[in-house]
């Protein structure tokens, strides 16, 4: 069996561990020290070694992997906390995000869900992303132009720092209508009422709520922008592994509540 290829113009390398811990490093010329891994130098070390072969660093032995989603998305920077991906995987199913659409994300943090949104979108569609922090969106945007450097197909994208009621203008610059909207923000109603007439028939409308008080008034506040809401609740995940006498059984451990959603759709011209 041979080993998959690997693109000549590569600009990361993924490198994981036998535990799985994955390494994103920048294939660039000269020695360099890389946390987590020791001082060398990544183009001299990395490049032309064919995915599924072994990388030796120092006492390591690391693989390297394409850097498709998930392998991005573990050794990703980080900052703000990140919608992990059964959340993420939610909305872009239930939005329906695909090629050529649009989707306006507030709440950018370290681009964990933009990465998924990115893939989903592939080569023909535009992301806007929107965050106040300017110190949180350094982070995002770095992890987004790995992503951009790695995959064939990537949307268009355009980034707009503040908080979203105030930057209306300048997210409709680039796109006046979206089919989809994401609101990962402390506070919900206000961005609701700003962004919902943005949002095309049919297009809908996600919120991610760390406690209940904001899904409840998320829900109300799209409620009064005439949207019809759809679906509120949480996802559960309960991970399993072999079990030391045979069998399977859950893995000990958090049971995986991460936040509650809601999602919202616009049927009508008001």
């Amino acid at each position: 069996m041979e080993l998959a290829g690997f693109m000549d113009n590569d600009a990361w390398a993924v490198l994981v561990e036998p535990e799985g811990k994955v390494h994103v490093v920048e294939l660039i010329e000269g020695v360099r020290k890389i946390k987590g891994l020791g001082v060398f130098d990544a183009m001299a070390t990395i490049a032309g070694v064919p995915y599924g072969s072994l990388v030796t660093l120092g006492q390591k032995q690391l693989t390297r992997l394409p850097p498709r989603l998930p392998e991005l998305s573990k050794g990703m920077l980080r900052r703000a906390q990140t919608i992990s991906a059964k959340d993420a995987g939610y909305f872009v199913a239930k939005l329906g995000i695909g090629s050529g659409d649009s989707i306006l994300e507030a709440g950018l943090g370290s681009a964990g869900l933009s990465m998924h949104i990115a893939r989903a979108l592939g080569g023909s569609g535009v992301h806007v992303t929107v965050e106040p922090r300017s110190e949180h969106a350094d982070v995002g945007l770095k992890n987004l132009t790995r992503a951009r450097q790695s995959w064939t197909e990537f949307p268009e994208h355009h980034h707009v720092e503040g908080a979203i009621e105030d930057v209306i203008s300048e997210i409709t610059k680039h796109v006046e209508t979206f089919d989809g909207i994401i609101l990962d923000l402390p506070q919900h109603p206000s961005a609701i009422a700003a962004v919902a007439p943005l949002l095309a028939v049919g297009g809908r409308i996600a919120c991610y709520c760390p406690v209940t008080s904001q899904v409840e008034h998320a829900w109300e506040a799209c409620e009064q922008a005439g949207l019809n809401v759809e679906w509120a609740g949480e996802l559960m995940e309960r991970q399993w592994g072999k079990a030391s006498k045979g069998g399977m059984r859950p893995v000990n451990g958090p049971f995986g509540h991460t936040a509650f959603l809601l999602i919202a759709q616009r049927t009508s011209v008001e």
